[in-house]
């Protein structure tokens, strides 16, 4: 429940950035602003994951 609210306030937050925006070069920025945190985390989550089962296969 609590991650969809922040999903939509997101969402209408990068919507009005868009229709505000002074030229495209800026909403590709805004876009990959607002993704790259997740991407980033998700890389992170794949790293712990790939490190914690390397680590019980040689136990």
């Amino acid at each position: 429940m609590r991650t969809s609210l922040i999903w939509l306030m997101q969402q209408s937050t990068i919507e009005k950035k868009m229709e505000e925006a002074p030229d495209s070069a800026y909403e590709i920025g805004v876009v990959i602003g607002s993704y790259l945190p997740f991407v980033v985390l998700a890389g992170i989550a794949y790293a712990i994951y790939h490190y914690n089962k390397k680590r019980r296969e040689q136990e």
